[in-house]
């Protein structure tokens, strides 16, 4: 048995468009379930010195973190007597840093996992003690994998704890090779936007890492066929698969078709995007189908 003897996470923040302020999702989890709210800490950063002083006097001997999103300082790493872990969604050394799953989709990896790892004050840098691999497919997104790999992980901490806590996992677990390092820096909302000038493939992936948020935009002209008037739309791409019933080259090189259920939207290397599922600005997501029976006979050009 291991008990749980206080909860960091991130402070309240403001929601339903800054009319709340709400408890992160971690701390309102935990008070659904009863946990005492005087051992829920909000610092804004982990080195506040009141904040440090009562995770000290708490005396806890473990503590496991897990996308925290803070900088953990010395002072805090020296407090829990067995150390601290960190659940990583990536197969370490590879995709250290803010965003491994989304940058992994977006390099198109067909295998990722998820390590648990001792930290240290280098980026996600520490001794691995155990890792769970798994086979990414062509379809998943982001928050998908997200969760698979933080329940696996999840998982991993638990049968792991007793080994953690008799000391042994420390003297197993397996430095990293710094050479074999990638980095998975954290997503901009300037990336978000599509250029159809770019491989299929590299679009596809690109709408699967950056699905929830800050997702996937491009623009659009549409053309009124009768009158020859051209506007531009923004679209958010929301699902998208590579295009293989026709080549690319048989498409006018600017036009979107509509064909069996789908946007084909031709790309850069004579590929072509299949677009199933599209939003609008201010609009719900939409099937490819509705969004062109909404055109009503106007022309859609990339």
């Amino acid at each position: 048995m291991f008990m749980v003897t206080a909860i960091v996470t991130q402070p309240p923040t403001r929601r339903d468009r800054g009319r709340k302020v709400m408890p992160s999702p971690v701390a309102q989890h935990a008070l659904d379930r009863g946990f005492p709210s005087d051992l829920i800490f909000t610092p804004v950063k982990a080195g506040e010195e009141a904040f440090l002083s009562n995770f000290k006097a708490l005396e806890s001997e473990l503590c496991v973190t897990a996308a925290y999103g803070n900088i953990l300082p010395t002072k805090f790493l020296n407090i829990p007597s067995k150390g601290t872990v960190n659940i990583h969604p990536s197969l370490l050394p590879l995709y250290r840093g803010a965003a491994p799953v989304q940058r992994a989709l977006q390099d198109g990896v067909k295998e990722t996992g998820v390590s648990l790892a001792y930290t240290v004050r280098k980026l996600d840098a520490g001794p691995v003690i155990a890792l769970e691999r798994v086979t990414v497919d062509d379809q998943i997104k982001a928050p998908d994998l997200l969760d698979l790999l933080f329940a696996l992980g999840s998982k991993l901490l638990i049968r792991e704890l007793p080994s953690i806590f008799d000391g042994s996992a420390s003297g197993r677990a397996e430095e990293q090779d710094d050479s074999k390092a990638t980095l998975a820096p954290k997503i901009t909302p300037e990336e978000s936007w599509l250029s159809f000038d770019e491989d299929a493939q590299v679009l596809h992936n690109k709408v699967r890492a950056f699905a929830g948020w800050p997702g996937t935009r491009a623009r659009l002209m549409v053309i009124d066929p009768s009158s020859g008037e051209s506007s531009s739309i923004e679209l958010k791409i929301i699902t998208t698969r590579i295009y293989t019933g026709i080549r690319s080259q048989d498409i006018e090189a600017n036009d979107v078709l509509f064909t069996k259920g789908s946007l084909v939207i031709p790309c850069g290397g004579d590929t072509a995007l299949e677009v199933l599922e599209v939003q609008l600005p201010g609009k719900r997501a939409v099937n490819a189908a509705s969004f062109w029976n909404g055109l009503r006979g106007q022309i859609l050009k990339k």
